[in-house]
């Protein structure tokens, strides 16, 4: 008979398993999710169960890791949530009999939660709720919650589990690839933060190999604390439709020594392990208890560590002082944006003229937008960097999150910023339907809100999910705004969300009447935000006409509209006059203006700058 779980964690090193989804893909049931598997062929899943027994496991997990609504919903198998974890528990309990322990397995919802993604925190933990309920019901001995890359989605996790039971919950974190120390939190603050919240064994898996597994539980060391690791077996190449992963046994059972005298009681192993890979780990074990090794000390290793790592993320850094000029001149002076248009193809010598035009006209900086309307043109920082090279003037350069995901977004700021381009438009970026390619897939990973904040977190030394950069950036960070939206209400809603996220200046779309830009001033005043004034000067009444009726966001007062139909061949200048007015009357309401001439009819805005004078 199996002692309480807590009981035999007193008693020394435990053996946990290996990988399901690996034995079902090389068993040739790799229909996804693996958790299928267990009502489509549960005598498979029991295979795999054994097997892990056979070469010495004395925890089996069950095949529920995305077991939980949201992964499920992706193969639209929500409805069948509780068949598939019931059943899961069921086929681990029948093989463990009354010697080994069922662990009930739980991921990650495998969505972006607030305040990054849509997700509200809320949902996630209802959603952990569900599974886990099942999960209790069928019978687990133990909980494992693993692979959480968000310390805020294993929060609502483990808060799920304690609603629900008292029974023993291990809480393991991913780690980045690196196994850098200064990935996420420092591991051991991670350890005291999972401390914190009730649960009895703190660790790590998946993601690392077995030696980057050992440097992370260096780190989190801490004298009275349970530690748990189950590395990955390396890093996996793609073959054939399905992840390959090469670590030996051998090598795998190696690092499994030197895990267990860094302090770890419970061990194990993640992707691309097998029953070969635990059955080596089981000779490890039983090797050093027969002749037990002295323990390693590594608590003053990992403060010493940790020190280091502290002085060098927090010792000033030069791009702490390499802000743009246009962000230091926000408030001081009276800004002036132009947005030129981009041309298709490789030849941009009539961007380069119209900026160093521009640059002589005095203007701040020059927009550069990023696949407007959906439409292939050059890459928008490259683009930034060449004018800012060849032209001497900054870029206001736009980013859309449509066409990459988190990864890519992230990487292109690091990128902008190594090439000098600091002034960043977050936007989301119009559907790829009315565009080039309308058969192109829209990304939104996350939105325009999400991008700030990505901004906002490498400003601070950090990227996204919290991990290190080691130095900070320097971004000026607009956001977008449409003061005309049918929805007002949702608009300043999602204009708070921006600058919550760490927006810096707002550039809105065109307007053309005071009343419009003063109720806006009002609905934002609490935030003492900068303004840019969107304005783009009319050629025409069918211009005016067109941009009324067939652009999103934008409205022509029919009083305007009508002038410029009576001015007949004047119009252009009417267009002209009317923006110098409004630009005049609007100025002390905002923090500069941000012009769009039309047409590349770039000598308009030098007759609209004499509004400033």
């Amino acid at each position: 008979m199996k002692l309480d779980f807590r009981q035999r964690l007193r008693k020394g090193p435990i053996l946990c398993d290996g990988a399901m989804g690996t034995l079902l893909d090389i068993y040739g049931s790799g229909e996804r999710p693996h958790e299928i598997q267990n009502i489509k062929h549960p005598e498979l899943v029991a295979r795999i169960h054994q097997e892990y027994i056979d070469a010495g496991a004395e925890i089996i997990e069950t095949n529920t890791f995305s077991g939980n609504r949201f992964r499920l919903s992706q193969f639209h198998l929500q409805d069948r949530l509780k068949e598939i974890n019931r059943t899961g528990v069921e086929i681990a309990r029948r093989v463990a009999g009354d010697r080994v322990y069922v662990a009930g397995s739980v991921g990650p919802t495998g969505k972006l939660l607030e305040p990054i993604g849509r997700i509200r925190l809320s949902e996630a933990r209802d959603a952990f709720k569900e599974q886990i309920e099942v999960l209790l019901a069928a019978g687990v001995d133990l909980l494992i919650l693993e692979t959480f890359v968000s310390l805020h989605e294993l929060d609502e996790a483990i808060a799920a589990a304690k609603e629900l039971t008292s029974i023993p919950i291990v809480a393991q974190k991913a780690f980045a690839e690196d196994g850098s120390i200064l990935s996420g939190s420092f591991p051991l603050e991670v350890v005291e933060h999972l401390l914190s919240k009730g649960v009895d064994v703190v660790g790590a898996n998946c993601t690392v190999g077995p030696q980057r597994m050992f440097s992370i539980i260096r780190a989190m060391y801490k004298d009275g604390v349970i530690l748990s690791a189950q590395p990955a077996a390396g890093i996996p190449t793609f073959q054939d439709g399905r992840s390959v992963y090469h670590t030996t046994p051998e090598y795998l059972a190696t690092y499994a020594r030197e895990l267990l005298q860094s302090g770890v009681t419970l061990i194990g192993a993640c992707c691309g392990s097998t029953p070969a890979h635990i059955k080596a780990m089981r000779r490890a074990l039983d090797e050093m208890a027969d002749n037990p090794p002295p323990t390693v000390v590594v608590s003053e290793v990992s403060s010493k560590t940790r020190a280091v790592v502290e002085l060098e993320v927090s010792a000033p850094s030069a791009e702490l002082e390499s802000r743009s000029l246009f962000a230091r001149n926000l408030g001081k002076k009276f800004l002036v944006t132009a947005e030129l248009d981009v041309p298709r193809g490789l030849d941009m010598s009539s961007v380069m003229e119209g900026a160093r035009y521009l640059h002589r006209c005095g203007l701040d900086a020059i927009n550069i937008t990023d696949g407007a309307r959906a439409r292939l043109r050059m890459n928008s920082i490259a683009l930034s960097f060449l004018m800012q090279r060849d032209v001497g003037i900054e870029a206001m350069t736009h980013m859309t999150t449509r066409d990459r995901n988190m990864i890519g977004l992230q990487a292109e700021l690091l990128g902008a910023h190594i090439l000098g381009v600091r002034n960043i438009l977050c936007i989301t970026g119009d559907p790829t339907n009315i565009g080039d390619y309308p058969q192109a897939t829209s990304v939104h990973d996350i939105d325009s809100i999400g991008l700030i904040r990505a901004a906002k977190a490498m400003n601070q030394g950090l990227d996204l999910m919290g991990n290190s950069l080691e130095q900070k950036t320097s971004f000026l960070i607009a956001c977008a705004a449409n003061p005309l939206a049918d929805n007002m209400d949702r608009e300043i809603a999602r204009l708070s969300l921006k600058i919550e996220a760490g927006a810096d200046v707002i550039f809105t779309q065109p307007m053309y009447e005071m009343r419009t830009l003063e109720q806006l001033v009002k609905r934002v005043e609490q935030w003492r935000i900068p303004i840019m004034l969107g304005i783009l000067p009319l050629r025409s009444y069918r211009h005016a006409e067109f941009l009324h009726n067939e652009i999103p966001g934008m409205v022509i007062p029919e009083t305007i509209r009508e002038s410029l139909r009576f001015a007949g061949s004047k119009a252009s200048l009417m267009g002209v006059q009317l923006t110098k007015e409004f630009l005049h009357n609007a100025k002390h309401l905002v923090a500069g203006a941000y012009l769009m001439p039309p047409f590349r009819k770039y000598e308009v805005i030098s007759q609209i700058l004499e509004a400033l004078q």
